[in-house]
């Protein structure tokens, strides 16, 4: 239950992690709707509704019977499966990031976040300046003499 709890929920409920998106009020409430279900779908505990449930957890009610058995069924054919040694583990970990090594390229990223920090610069430097911890640090200034620099180099 771990995966599923700690980290779907979290990826369904703040898409904004993992994507480069703005997420609104109506977004989000449908969100915390898919991710309320998802929950009660994975929970071991039984789904108990009443009068004072929240609506989120009644949109879905009748359908949760229904996605518990896939949730079950899911690990117990994960628990079907063949056991992994960490021989084998370790091997196949290793030959994935042998595979992957020249994917990532540090001088790539780091140009792809100047990028981003140049073309959202005055937001950046304005959201710097209001904000009293990067303000006490600096930052906006910071930001400032790494865009100049970066702006002369290229």
């Amino acid at each position: 239950n771990c995966l599923p709890l700690r980290f779907w929920v979290n990826v369904i409920k703040n898409p904004q992690f993992v994507f480069d998106i703005h997420k609104g009020s109506i977004t989000d409430a449908c969100l915390s709707v898919v991710a309320q279900t998802f929950m009660d779908s994975c929970s071991t505990s039984e789904h108990r509704l009443g009068k004072d449930s929240p609506s989120n957890k009644l949109l879905y009610a009748k359908d949760i019977p229904s996605y518990k058995s896939w949730v079950e069924r899911y690990y117990a054919d994960i628990a079907k499966l063949p056991a992994i040694s960490d021989q084998d583990m370790n091997a196949y970990l290793a030959e994935q990031s042998r595979l992957h090594a020249v994917e990532f390229n540090m001088l790539s990223a780091l140009n792809e976040i100047y990028s981003y920090v140049s073309k959202y610069s005055e937001e950046l430097i304005g959201a710097l300046e209001q904000d009293e911890q990067a303000r006490r640090q600096r930052l906006a200034y910071k930001v400032e003499q790494l865009i100049n620099a970066m702006s002369i180099e290229s």
